[in-house]
């Protein structure tokens, strides 16, 4: 599947915020938090590229966001605050190539480790975070609600 990873824009909030709306395990927030965040936070989404129909005579093709990741970056340390991926794409390897490229921007950039907290549910998600080298660093008992549950802390600390 074509996707390509980018930084996001102003123009892609609308995007995002459609997909969060989906995905009712993510962390929801304003359109006004999503602008914030991609002009002085990390946001970068991914971006589904279909091949070109061959009997439009209209060259190129119709892009568009199916996921997207958002990190503070403060002192060094950069903080997972959302991962989405829209339903038609899970299982895909979106989130995947998002955390991926996550990290080596934080590493190009010289940041100290990555911190991010998942629900102790989300199998799929500590998965993830395991198979990038994340590790558990601690719990937050009953962060969660709706149900209630803990949060696992995850950290990736750069060696330097």
């Amino acid at each position: 599947m074509p996707v390509a990873i980018r930084s996001a824009r102003l123009h892609d909030v609308s995007a995002i915020l459609a997909i969060e709306r989906q995905a009712p395990g993510a962390a929801h927030w304003t359109e006004e938090q999503y602008d914030k965040l991609v002009r002085n936070g990390v946001v970068l989404v991914a971006e589904y590229e279909p091949a070109p129909c061959k009997n439009r005579k209209e060259r190129g093709t119709l892009c568009r966001l199916c996921g997207f990741i958002c990190a503070q970056a403060i002192a060094g340390e950069w903080e997972i605050e959302n991962v989405v991926v829209a339903a038609e794409f899970l299982r895909c390897g979106i989130a995947d190539g998002l955390v991926r490229e996550l990290i080596r921007c934080a590493a190009s950039q010289t940041a100290s480790a990555i911190l991010l907290e998942v629900r102790e549910s989300n199998r799929p998600a500590l998965g993830l975070y395991e198979k990038h080298g994340f590790r558990e660093v601690g719990r937050r008992r009953a962060y969660y609600s709706d149900p209630e549950e803990d949060a696992i802390l995850y950290a990736l600390r750069f060696g330097r």
